[in-house]
């Protein structure tokens, strides 16, 4: 029965992604981050990604819908960074391994600059947080209701074949998507729907814990502080967030307060020296290489050449020593120029937002994604998700947002719902549709 849903509902996206692409985006959005045909039985073996994906390239020319091609500090940092895949990919020490996840990472890459080009109304904007935060809140929270249910005994897992399969790296996508859900609950105005957010925020907190992950720890420990920084009452919030705190972690077994107790004796850890080692070989390997080894360094052939301890094989278990190693100190660079530049934007549509009432979600939204971005700033530093979508999704919000604001948009806008329904659908609710303020 669920194949035969997930079929209509990707047969709805291909369609509506030749005629309005910007749909095809969003459900793109939603295929790539939450990989629902891995829920499936058959149609996760289908090729429903890059059926979607090229629908929307198609639309992309022949929409009459707006399209905006201009360029941005953020999108032409990508680009580069796309070139520079690019020029280091036929110096890969193992090419076949890394020109399989050079077209994996390009292909996501494309459809980052594709979506700043489609979207550009709030309503947009709106629905691709909406999207983010359903994909990866959805295993979120269903991890956070079975750690509470089980007392935080197992760990929680992501969806299999995707980036965040790994305990570690579905506590990160948790943790970075709380702050998403924060800016959508600041829009929402009924008291039911804050409250469901609220339970849904908690339920991810409780999902990274229950991870046993340790950089997911410290990634909401740095988040929490943030948030706490930007909060107008201070007092109230902190008292919030300690006590929120204490019964998640009253919750969680004795396995888990030793497992945690490693960050202070990590020389004692046999994960984090490998990890330590890891970096070593990345940083080695950088030096020797200028344009580094290539999306596949990490096996025990490449160890052996630049690892202190060559027997010693783990994957880079950082976004930063992922990217030195893989694409060199150029490649680096550029990655981090990214994200300081979309930190940037975030601060500018957090400070120019409150200037008027009309603005103020984006100023919302610029503190939220600051937020985010220190989360994946800490979490990421233990993990190898330099490539996934969610950061620069981020990436996207932001130069959207910046539009938004530039063009005065909220000049000439017309308000729409947020939820999408078919025109019969929308006539009748018409009435009962609550339009954006």
């Amino acid at each position: 029965m669920r194949d035969l849903v997930l079929l209509v509902i990707i047969g709805w996206c291909f369609l509506q992604a030749f005629r309005r692409p910007w749909i095809g985006i969003l459900c793109w959005t939603w295929i790539s981050i939450m990989n629902p045909h891995q829920l499936t039985w058959q149609v996760k073996s289908l090729p429903v990604a890059a059926a979607i994906g090229g629908a929307t390239l198609v639309g992309l020319f022949t929409t009459k819908d707006r399209r905006d091609f201009s360029l941005n500090r953020e999108s032409i940092t990508l680009i580069l960074l796309m070139v520079w895949f690019t020029i280091t990919l036929p110096f890969a020490m193992l090419w076949d391994g890394s020109f399989e996840l050079y077209k994996r990472v390009m292909k996501i890459d494309l459809m980052v600059l594709v979506t700043m080009v489609l979207l550009y109304t709030r309503r947009h904007v709106m629905l691709f947080v909406w999207v983010n935060v359903i994909s990866v809140g959805f295993y979120g929270v269903k991890g956070g209701m079975f750690t509470v249910a089980t007392g935080g005994s197992y760990r929680v897992w992501g969806p299999d074949n995707t980036y965040i399969e790994g305990n570690n790296e579905m506590a990160l996508a948790a943790v970075m998507v709380i702050p998403l859900m924060r800016f959508v609950q600041m829009q929402l105005h009924a008291k039911w729907a804050k409250g469901v957010m609220t339970f849904c925020m908690l339920m991810m907190a409780a999902s990274a814990l229950g991870s046993h992950s340790r950089g997911a720890l410290l990634a909401i420990a740095a988040m929490g502080f943030v948030m706490w920084l930007r909060s107008k009452n201070k007092v109230v919030t902190g008292i919030g967030m300690m006590v929120a705190a204490l019964v998640m972690l009253s919750f969680m077994p004795a396995e888990w307060w030793e497992r945690m107790g490693t960050i202070k004796t990590y020389q004692e850890d046999g994960s984090a020296m490998g990890r330590i080692n890891a970096w070593w070989m990345a940083w080695n390997l950088a030096k020797a290489n200028f344009f580094g080894g290539g999306f596949f360094i990490w096996t025990a052939s490449i160890f052996a050449l630049y690892a202190p301890d060559p027997s010693d094989v783990h994957a880079a278990h950082s976004i930063y020593f992922q990217m030195l190693g893989e694409q060199g100190f150029i490649g680096l660079i550029l990655f981090l120029t990214l994200f300081g530049f979309a930190w940037g934007s975030a601060k500018y549509l957090r400070v120019q937002g409150k200037r008027q009432a009309e603005t103020q979600w984006l100023s919302d939204l610029g503190a939220m994604v600051q937020v985010s971005l220190v989360g994946y700033a800490v979490g990421g530093a233990f993990l190898s998700l330099s490539y996934w979508d969610l950061p620069y999704n981020m990436v996207v919000m932001v130069v959207l947002g910046r539009r938004w604001l530039a063009r005065k948009a909220w000049l000439t806008e017309k308000p729409e719902p947020v939820i999408i329904l078919p025109p019969w659908l929308a006539k009748r609710f018409k009435k009962k549709a609550v339009p954006q303020p």
